[in-house]
C-alpha cells in the first residue's frame, strides 16, 4: 500500500475499525458500518472467516497508513526490525515511532500524520536547532524538535499548543508547548506506543515472503 493522499475515512471504512483517532472518523463509521463501494452493504452481511494471508494483509495495510509509509519503505523498516535485538514487532514499531514525522505527530503539533509530514516536507520543522525537511529522519533520544518561528504563529498551531498545555502525550517525548519543542527523551517501552495495529500478523505476513 503506498502513501495514502485520498478519504481517509474510506480506508478506515474498508477495515471496519477508527485507525485514526479523531472524532469525525469514528461519527463516519458509526453511520456507515460497512465497507465502501456500490456493494459495500451486502459485505457487511457476509459471513465467513478470512484466511490468515488475508488477516496478515490487512494488518501490514494498517500499520502503512497509520504510519503513512509506502510498501518498500516499511519493507525495509521490517529488515532493519530482524536485524535488532529483542522483538520483532515491537522493534518495528519503534523504528516507525521514531520517523521525524510521527514524533511531530505524537508532540501534539500536528492534527494528523499526514498533516504532520507536511509540515516537515516544507521546513516547519528543525531539530537540534537544524532545519530538517525529511519525514522520514530517525529521531535519536535527547535530540529536541521544535516548530520554525514561522508556523509558531500560525492559528491552527496556537490552537493546537492550547490544547496540548500541560499534557505530555507519550511517556518518551517531553514536550514544551510554549516553546512548542519536544525532546526525545528514551526508547519507548512495550505497551507505551499508541497502536491499533496486530504487530504479530505483520511479522507473520513478512515472514512468508523470506
Amino acid at each position: 500500500m503506498a502513501s495514502y493522499h485520498g478519504p481517509k475515512a474510506k480506508v478506515q471504512r474498508r477495515f471496519g475499525e477508527v485507525l485514526v483517532s479523531r472524532p469525525k472518523y469514528s461519527k463516519i463509521i458509526d453511520k456507515r458500518p460497512y465497507p465502501p463501494g456500490d456493494h459495500g452493504r451486502e459485505k457487511q452481511f457476509r459471513s465467513g472467516r478470512r484466511s490468515d494471508y488475508g488477516l496478515q494483509l490487512d494488518e501490514k495495510q494498517k500499520l502503512a497508513f497509520v504510519y503513512n509509509v509506502r510498501e518498500r519503505q516499511l519493507r525495509n523498516y521490517y529488515k532493519k526490525a530482524t536485524a535488532m535485538t529483542g522483538r520483532t514487532g515491537q522493534n518495528l514499531l519503534t523504528l516507525l515511532e521514531r520517523r521525524l514525522d510521527s514524533m511531530v505527530f505524537r508532540a501534539g503539533f500536528a492534527a494528523t500524520i499526514w498533516q504532520a509530514r507536511q509540515f516537515v516536507g516544507h521546513g516547519h520543522v528543525m531539530v537540534n536547532g537544524a532545519r530538517l525537511d525529511l519525514p522520514s529522519y530517525q529521531v535519536s533520544v535527547g535530540d529536541v524538535i521544535e516548530v520554525g518561528d514561522k508556523m509558531k504563529k500560525n492559528p491552527h498551531i496556537v490552537e493546537l499548543a492550547e490544547q496540548i498545555r500541560g499534557q505530555n502525550p507519550v511517556p518518551y517525548l517531553s514536550v514544551d508547548s510554549d516553546a512548542l519543542t519536544a525532546t526525545f527523551m528514551r526508547m519507548p517501552d512495550e505497551g507505551e506506543v499508541p497502536n491499533v495495529v496486530d504487530l504479530q500478523l505483520v511479522v507473520e505476513y513478512y515472514n512468508r515472503l523470506t
